[in-house]
């Protein structure tokens, strides 16, 4: 994994100040320098300039970026960041074509793809990925990003420059690009946050490559284009034969992506989705002779203080030892207080360059600083749920009836805390509305098929779009703002595909919650733990966590030039802070409940602070 960045002007001469727009390029690399901390590069040529920071992973002394290849006269220039799973077999492919190869990188893998067969070779991609390539025969540059958006690109245009970055905070360094936010932008944060919609970056004039894209700059025009769409058909296989279909899928999505060339890792939570990558991680290196590292996450103390509820049925740990005994891994169990996961709350938007999932990201953020002391490459769970359909909104009848995001169908919530002047102002409601029902809108669904199933694939398509972006992007910026490469292989686009046409009965059969991937997992777990009832991220329920926030929020309001003042009513704050918190009646999500209300809003005034974010 990396970080990529860079800026193009097609009727501009970068070389005529060289110095200037080398170390404009150098800072942009230093910027996202925790994407990559083992090697660097930069490359400038009259039209473009391209940055790179590198996480070696994969070949590991000959992988340098930017890299170069010389064809006929003709040159091309490539910046990535992320991972081609079936990379031996195109280069396998690539070979009996003639292509000669200098190393072993997926990079140069794709770089001679695109040479030989040009744009549409991304189609033949299996895995996570931000690409450009400047095109110097064809004066173009070409941004790709991939089908799911497991890998960030974004993007800006300023005085005829495309400007492109992994992270917003790249953008940020090009001179003129100014960290503003005007009422949409606003929008994004409180009726839409942690989440925000696909294809924007928040920030104004900042937009987004959106999944399974790609944009051509050229001197005729920018144009984006999709490469890849989900298309919806007539699912033909028997039940049975689903169940070894998606085993199969499975099992060969983790086998690709134990794809490294240092040792990989797993996170462990015990449920379904970890247990079987992490099964299947283990008897693949059994067979080698090596023992897998396995993590797990909880809270200082929250055996004592857990609560049961409806979205948080039981505690992980029991679970997780049952894994490591069956799978006889190498296990570390990380736990988080109540200080560093505060603390960690605003290295969360350094990460993210955006207010974000509150504890739920910061927690995740201090365990992956952990868990790099052992491995600089993880395997995790996450998307099952997304996919096969294990949120209780796939089930509850509510998210049938009501019109809105089935993790944040009520806007009341949102709005405790708000100043009646921002509530009046911006029209939360409405621009809500209008998000959802533009997703609606684009779901692929099938002729023929009756309300109920017409509404279910709506909230799948929510699900993809939405909710399972936000958790990838938890994923991607927790892990890399610490040097971790996480894969997920349940995200591979070859499972959504299959998974998106399989019919509800097959998916759930007999109501029982991802059961095709429990039935397409058995054999390879212990009974108890392919049938446990669903549990969550965990959180923590320590009474001294939502105490301290409401003790750094009140000193946050104190200080008449703090910009969240700008947003909140610091009576409504009091009131809330005194009242007891209902951790069952969450806003945003399963996780995010009072605490976290008050985490978000600290997070909103740090990032307004630290990023001198201009409302416009």
């Amino acid at each position: 994994m990396c970080g990529i960045a860079g800026f193009c002007n097609l009727r501009g001469e970068f070389t005529k100040e060289r110095n200037k727009w080398e170390r404009l390029l150098a800072r942009m690399n230093k910027v996202q320098k925790r994407r990559g901390p083992d090697d660097e590069g930069i490359f400038l040529s009259s039209h473009c300039g391209l940055a790179h920071v590198r996480l070696a992973i994969i070949d590991l002394l000959t992988g340098h970026q930017p890299m170069k290849k010389k064809t006929g006269g003709r040159t091309w220039t490539i910046v990535y960041n992320g991972e081609i799973y079936n990379m031996k077999e195109l280069r396998r492919e690539l070979q009996s074509e003639g292509a000669v190869f200098e190393t072993e990188s997926d990079t140069e893998v794709i770089l001679t793809g695109y040479i030989l067969h040009g744009e549409t070779y991304i189609k033949k991609m299996n895995g996570i990925f931000a690409v450009a390539i400047w095109d110097e025969g064809e004066d173009t540059l070409y941004l790709f990003r991939d089908r799911l958006g497991i890998k960030p690109l974004f993007y800006t245009f300023l005085d005829n420059t495309l400007i492109f970055s992994s992270e917003i905070k790249g953008l940020l360094e090009y001179p003129g690009v100014k960290p503003q936010v005007d009422k949409e932008g606003l929008c994004e944060i409180l009726a839409l946050g942690p989440a925000k919609t696909y294809g924007k970056g928040v920030f104004r004039n900042i937009k987004e490559v959106l999944p399974g894209h790609r944009i051509r700059f050229s001197k005729d025009s920018l144009e984006e284009q999709a490469y890849w769409k989900l298309e919806s058909r007539p699912h033909e296989d028997s039940y049975e034969k689903t169940v070894e279909k998606t085993a199969w899928l499975v099992e060969d999505a983790v086998k690709k992506q134990m794809l490294s060339d240092i040792p990989i890792s797993t996170f462990l939570s015990g449920g379904v989705d970890s247990s079987l990558v992490t099964a299947i991680c283990a008897k693949e290196l059994k067979k080698q002779g090596k023992i897998l590292n396995t993590f797990s996450f909880d809270f200082k103390d929250n055996r004592k203080y857990f609560k049961a509820n409806d979205f948080q049925p039981s505690e992980d740990r029991p679970w997780v030892d049952k894994m490591v005994n069956y799978s006889q891994t190498n296990h570390h169990y990380l736990e988080c207080d109540n200080m560093e996961l505060i603390d960690y709350l605003f290295q969360a938007v350094d990460a993210r360059d955006l207010p974000c999932m509150a504890d739920v990201e910061s927690s995740l953020l201090y365990f992956c600083s952990k868990v790099v002391d052992y491995n600089k490459v993880t395997l995790t769970g996450e998307c099952a749920d997304e996919i096969f359909g294990g949120y209780p909104w796939f089930h509850k009848q509510e998210a049938f009836q009501t019109e809105a995001f089935p993790w944040s169908s009520s806007m009341e919530p949102r709005k405790v805390l708000l100043s009646d002047d921002v509530i009046q102002e911006l029209h939360l409601e409405e621009y809500a509305k209008q998000a959802y029902e533009m997703t609606i809108d684009e779901t692929p669904c099938l002729e023929g098929e009756d309300a109920v199933e017409r509404r279910r694939r709506e909230i799948a398509y929510l699900n993809l779009r939405w909710f399972m972006v936000t958790l990838l992007d938890r994923m991607d910026r927790t892990s890399m703002y610490n040097g971790l490469e996480a894969r997920v292989p349940l995200a591979d686009h070859r499972i959504v595909e299959y998974i998106w046409n399989v019919p509800w009965q097959m998916k759930c059969p007999d109501g029982i919650v991802k059961g095709l991937l429990r039935e397409a997992g058995a054999g390879k777990l212990p009974d108890e733990v392919l049938w446990r009832r669903k549990s969550p991220y965990p959180k923590t329920y320590h009474p001294e966590y939502e105490a301290l926030l409401g003790q750094r929020l009140q000193e946050v309001l104190a200080d008449p030039g703090a910009p969240v003042r700008k947003i909140l009513d610091t009576g409504k704050v009091k009131k809330f802070i005194e009242s007891p918190s209902d951790y069952g009646k969450p806003w945003y999500g399963q996780l995010m409940a009072g605490p976290q209300m008050l985490a978000y809003m600290l997070q909103v005034n740090y990032w307004m602070e630290t990023y001198g974010v201009e409302l416009v």
